[in-house]
């Protein structure tokens, strides 16, 4: 009956921590206060607050508790295609990693010891692989190990990150480098 009864008119005051009230519109606010620009009755001047003052915790705790707040994890990364997959897709610059002697000649006698080093030199930091050459599907026809001309193409297989693989390489005697990729074996 009190609020129906008091028609003076208000207006709405806001602290510096946005704490809202209401006052009345012919007197000076409070020190530490300030007129937000609403004025009314006081049953307008409340619909008002309640609808601005959403938050009612203090500004200065409002601030604390977000600086106090741990970061958000980061967005998670799209993931790409792993290693193998990336491998897999067309061909890549590859060469043959050669610890020593760096020849024709080396390389002639790592395939007859079954097991060579390709790396593959487009990926972060260069992907060396040592494969276990498979003799009956490797071609080593067109080449002079002896002059250092000619191709060769490797195939042998590895394991890599877990997934069973062939590694398919044809390369220039010349510059011991060439193109090659994987194939996954299996499903």
């Amino acid at each position: 009956m009190e609020e129906q009864e008091d028609a003076r008119p208000y207006k709405v005051v806001v602290n510096h921590e946005e704490q809202y009230s209401i006052w009345l519109a012919d007197r000076e606010p409070p020190a530490g206060w300030r007129e937000d620009g609403t004025h009314g009755s006081k049953a307008e001047c409340l619909a008002h607050i309640k609808e601005v003052w959403t938050d009612m915790r203090p500004l200065s705790l409002r601030r604390h508790m977000a600086e106090a707040r741990p970061a958000p994890p980061p967005a998670p990364v799209a993931a790409g295609p792993t290693l193998v997959e990336r491998l897999s897709i067309g061909t890549h610059p590859v060469e043959i990693g050669l610890s020593g002697e760096k020849s024709a000649r080396e390389l002639e006698r790592r395939i007859a010891a079954g097991y060579v080093h390709v790396r593959f030199t487009g990926t972060r930091g260069g992907t060396e692989l040592g494969i276990a050459i498979d003799r009956d599907r490797t071609s080593v026809g067109g080449a002079d190990f002896a002059r250092a001309s000619g191709k060769v193409k490797l195939v042998g297989r590895l394991v890599l990150d877990y997934v069973p693989v062939e590694c398919h390489a044809e390369i220039d005697l010349a510059t011991l480098a060439g193109t090659g990729n994987l194939k996954p074996i299996g499903g």
